[in-house]
């Protein structure tokens, strides 16, 4: 159920302190996270502490949810004094979703390019 811990989800395990993180970042909503196979010099995941499968849902369901997501990736950025970043959420398998508990990726300290991929 959307919102619910999922005992097979990798991130509600994070957010549970059941599997390391380099944790940069907490809130009493959101956890953020170095990236274990980071794209980028800075690489940060920001979750939200409830588990929504994806970025649509979490928008569908807990708007103010995605806003904290959003509010938090910035703090990453500043924090990692990023000039520029970019955010990304994937949305599906087809879109590169691998782990199915909605993440912003805040990547950074290189330039990007366009399209992505």
């Amino acid at each position: 159920m959307a919102g619910e811990p999922q005992d097979d989800c990798l991130f509600c395990k994070i957010v549970e302190g059941h599997i390391p993180a380099t944790i940069v970042r907490e809130t009493e909503t959101t956890v953020a996270f170095r990236d274990i196979n980071p794209q980028a010099p800075v690489h940060v995941l920001v979750i939200p502490k409830a588990h929504y499968a994806n970025a649509a849902e979490l928008a569908t369901e807990a708007p103010e949810l995605a806003a904290d997501i959003l509010r938090e990736t910035k703090a990453v950025a500043d924090e990692d004094k990023l000039e520029s970043y970019r955010i990304v959420f994937n949305t599906g398998p087809g879109a590169g979703q691998t782990v199915f508990h909605a993440h912003a990726h805040v990547m950074g300290g290189r330039g990007m390019q366009w399209p992505p991929g």
